[in-house]
């Protein structure tokens, strides 16, 4: 019997080794551009980043830049063409003894060693500099009273000498995703790196050191420090902030968090100079948080993200929005009338328009927004730049304006640079009747991998007159002779859409093992319009359950599809949706649900931004949506997922729906405590499993589990589980 081909996602070894591209900028002349690359490690057990030069002509083969066993990241480059990143790779020039944390380093573009110019003691990372100046800005993490970076340090030692861990909050929240917030803060610091040009790079890496010298003042191989400025103070203001700086500059725009009503927070944005760090406020709208902010060419605009406050009644509505930078009128909506939810803007290079990625129809094209009227921000037209059944990230536009470079990823391959022929997009035809063109594909570090299978998509017309679509990822030989069964997958947010490649949820494993998996964008996903998100607000278990099993009736009619052989799955909100479908159909063999909501009533106050769900429904709404009352009704076998360093989903949801399904489940525990359930628990694993070994017992167990249940197989189960 002739084996079937295999790829790397016919064995998980060769999957989680995979090289993965992370990351894409480009230098201020649009010369070079540089990726980020991770790779597992030796041990197996982590992945490490470097950097790699992508030849933006598309012709000669990526080259590494950098190489540590620490990697590097968030590269950056400099006016006069240096590479700036952040890594916690030891400073040979550092004091021995001390601790590695991410540091900036400075590679130089001449040639020579990368050498650190900034090390503040909490880690260093977001770097920003400017187009046309010497001016860096960074975020580091201080503790609260320290007046600089030497009295953190000194607050820091005390702290850890005296073994203190205690965090004192006077505000909300307390932890994010998968870790505590406190007790430093983050600030934004500025620095001069005209201040280093006296110190010229070795001819040649470890050209001192070879020669026997002892790196001090007077080798350059040891280098200066930045002298970073603090710009913003103590305070719980930048959590999670985004920041832009001018051409010049002089200007630093970011967002800042405000303290809200029910210990809410909200985002507004604020100009800060940064020469004195005098500061002001440029948009402060109660109704919606600001972010993504994004400074114009010449300095005199913020184009930015508004995102209206959602209530249980009302969905968010995402639109941009310009303000001038000196706060001389209120801000403006751009192309209201544009159904779609746009991230954050890049400028054209003469401020003529932006350019910007958005959810659609499954996809996530590029737009171009173009300003016709006298002042940007009138006569606005939106016009779709890509023709790729793509996700584009990362976009970076050549000061000619002609070429627009990103990161391109679907669920045909993962993210990979390309090059955009804008020129030739704005020479197709009048604005408004232009052709949108295909990305190039540039010499990547990372070659696309090998799929198992072919990707097709389906749509379906609900009962309420909606059309609900989702990819398919099908076995190469699947048909009418060779029916796959079928894996609903659910995906999470609930605002969001199946439409990139995932390492964590990747279709292609199970597609090796014979699975079509079934990707479907159900009531809330984004990419439809505002209506298609409304339907499901505040009514998780009507529209975006009956959309679900909608379309799955589409895919069990196909040809290729055993509709005997069925199960769902989904993570986060998708893992709440695994479980309301657990609990209010039978047809499925197996539900998998991953980092799940379980029980509504205990869910919001925990959760680690409970003042957003709040928004979200009332405490009769999260009731009746809650999926932990029709826990009688699981008559299906269930494998629970959670990790306890979960804060977004806190474990005990895990833990109750754990509990609850042996005791009160259609399917109870036998009184000698013998059960068709399941139960994967990481204890240092957070609201991803995102560690190459944990990640591979993930897929290991949920495809044991779904073999046995589905299938009708008695595979063996990984022995790292013992």
């Amino acid at each position: 019997m002739s084996e079937s081909p295999q790829t790397p996602f016919h064995d998980l070894d060769h999957y989680i080794a995979i090289p993965r591209v992370a990351g894409l900028t480009a230098s201020q002349d649009g010369t070079r551009l540089v990726a980020t690359v991770q790779t597992l490690d030796d041990e197996r057990t982590g992945y490490r980043t470097a950097l790699w030069e992508v030849d933006p002509a598309g012709e000669v083969p990526a080259r590494r830049l950098t190489r540590s066993a620490k990697g590097e990241s968030a590269a950056v480059f400099t006016r006069a063409g240096d590479l700036l990143f952040t890594s916690a790779r030891p400073d040979p020039d550092g004091k021995e003894g001390t601790e590695p944390t991410s540091a900036l380093w400075l590679l130089p573009a001449r040639g020579g060693e990368a050498r650190v110019v900034a090390a503040p003691p909490g880690g260093v990372s977001g770097a920003l500099t400017a187009r046309d100046a010497d001016t860096v800005s960074v975020a580091a993490s201080l503790l609260p009273s320290a007046k600089g970076l030497a009295q953190d340090t000194e607050l820091r030692k005390a702290r850890k000498d005296h073994k203190v861990s205690a965090i004192l909050h006077t505000g909300y929240p307390v932890r994010f995703w998968d870790h505590d917030l406190g007790p430093d803060q983050v600030r934004r610091l500025a620095g001069d790196l005209a201040t280093l040009a006296d110190e010229p790079a070795s001819p040649l890496p470890g050209a001192a050191e070879a020669k026997g010298e002892t790196p001090d003042e007077e080798n350059p191989s040891s280098g200066k420090h930045l002298d970073l400025r603090d710009l913003t103070g103590a305070g719980r203001h930048l959590e999670e902030h985004s920041a832009d700086l001018s051409a010049d500059g002089a200007t630093l725009v970011t967002t800042w968090n405000v303290p809200d009503a029910g210990a809410a927070t909200r985002s507004t944005l604020v100009v800060v100079d940064t020469a004195t760090g005098d500061r002001r406020v440029l948009v402060d709208d109660p109704d919606a948080d600001a972010g993504g902010p994004r400074i114009s060419p010449d300095g005199a605009w913020v184009a930015y993200v508004t995102e209206s406050i959602s209530s249980p009644d009302e969905a968010p509505v995402i639109r941009l929005a310009l303000v001038p930078t000196d706060g001389s009128a209120e801000p403006v909506v751009l192309a209201d009338d544009w159904d779609r939810w746009p991230g954050r803007p890049t400028w054209l290079p003469d401020g003529s328009g932006l350019l910007v990625q958005a959810d659609d129809d499954g996809r996530g094209p590029v737009f171009l927004l173009t300003f016709s009227g006298a002042l940007p921000g009138s006569d606005v037209l939106v016009e779709k730049l890509t023709a790729d059944d793509a996700v584009f990230s990362d976009l970076a536009v050549t000061p000619d304006g002609a070429t627009v470079f990103a990161l391109r990823t679907s669920y045909a391959a993962p993210a990979e640079p390309v090059r955009i022929n804008l020129a030739g997009f704005l020479a197709s035809g009048a604005p408004g009747e232009r052709t949108p063109v295909a990305a190039t594909l540039l010499r990547s570090p990372v070659a696309a991998p090998a799929l198992p299978g072919r990707l097709t998509e389906i749509e379906t017309t609900t009962e309420d007159g909606f059309r609900v679509r989702a990819w398919l990822a099908l076995p190469a030989d699947a048909g009418p002779e060779t029916k796959a069964p079928l894996l609903l997958w659910i995906h999470g947010g609930p605002l969001g859409s199946w439409n990139a490649w995932s390492w964590r949820w990747n279709p292609w494993l199970m597609v090796a093992q014979g699975y079509a998996v079934l990707l479907p964008d159900p009531a809330l996903s984004t990419g439809y319009g505002q209506e298609f998100v409304q339907r499901g607000w505040g009514a998780w278990g009507k529209a975006p359950f009956t959309d679900l099993m909608a379309i799955t009736d589409a895919a069990e009619a196909l040809p290729e599809i055993d509709e005997t052989r069925t199960a769902a799955m989904g993570g986060s909100f998708g893992g709440y949706m695994a479980n309301w479908v657990a609990g209010h159909t039978d047809r499925f063999k197996a539900v998998v649900t991953h980092a799940s909501l379980w029980a509504l009533d205990q869910f919001g106050p925990t959760t680690d931004a409970g003042y957003y769900w709040a928004r979200e429904m009332t405490p009769e709404m999260a009731l009746e949506n809650s999926p932990h009352l029709a826990v009688g009704d699981i008559r299906t076998p269930m494998l629970v997922i959670h990790g306890d360093k979960d804060y977004r989903v806190p474990i005990g949801e895990g833990l109750r729906l754990w509990f609850e399904l042996l005791t009160k489940s259609g399917l109870p525990a036998s009184d000698d405590g013998e059960t068709v359930h399941r139960f994967l628990y990481y204890p240092d694993e957070n609201h991803w499993v995102l560690t190459p070994q944990n990640a591979k017992v993930w897929y290991q167990v949920v495809s044991a589990f779904l073999a046995d249940q589905v299938l009708g197989e008695t595979p063996e189960l990984p022995t790292t589980l013992g």
